[in-house]
């Protein structure tokens, strides 16, 4: 993959959605190729793990040696030793030496912007799932909705 970032792939491709080979090399219904796409959906792949998102949020406040990480993450050395490798093949957190430490950093502030935009994204989600939980509550409990109009419960005795 050319550009800034490494291939993110994690072999699952898109196996399974009954559309053929051609699918599966990540190809439209036209059969057209479609990299930008694939790489999208690779990119976000690669952040669907909790450990790499805190580790990405850790690093927003600067460079962190690994023993900062450990520490603040409470995971097996193994574990995060693993993840950090996903980070550095992606191309999205850097690694320096100096001495025995290893101190990680993010490759580039987009990577910040980005996990603050995914903040403000599941704020709203929230913030609805909320409401709908309240007025949900009210409901059972026989109330007016807030919206108003007929409660979805009734009362038999």
């Amino acid at each position: 993959m050319r550009g800034r970032f490494r291939r993110i792939g994690t072999g699952t491709g898109a196996r399974g959605t009954g559309r053929g080979r051609a699918r599966e090399r990540g190809a439209d219904v036209n059969g057209a190729w479609v990299p930008l796409y694939q790489a999208k959906a690779d990119f976000f792949r690669m952040l669907g793990h909790p450990v790499r998102i805190r580790v990405l949020e850790l690093l927003q406040d600067g460079p962190m040696p690994v023993h900062g990480l450990l520490s603040a993450l409470e995971v097996e050395p193994s574990a995060l030793s693993q993840q950090l490798a996903v980070l550095r093949r992606s191309g999205i957190v850097t690694a320096t030496r100096s001495g025995s430490t290893v101190v990680y950093a993010l490759a580039g502030g987009d990577v910040a912007e980005l996990l603050r935009a995914a903040r403000r994204v599941l704020t709203d989600v929230l913030t609805g799932q909320h409401a709908l939980l309240t007025e949900l509550r009210q409901a059972e409990a026989g109330a007016v909705p807030a919206g108003g109009g007929v409660p979805l419960t009734t009362g038999t005795g």
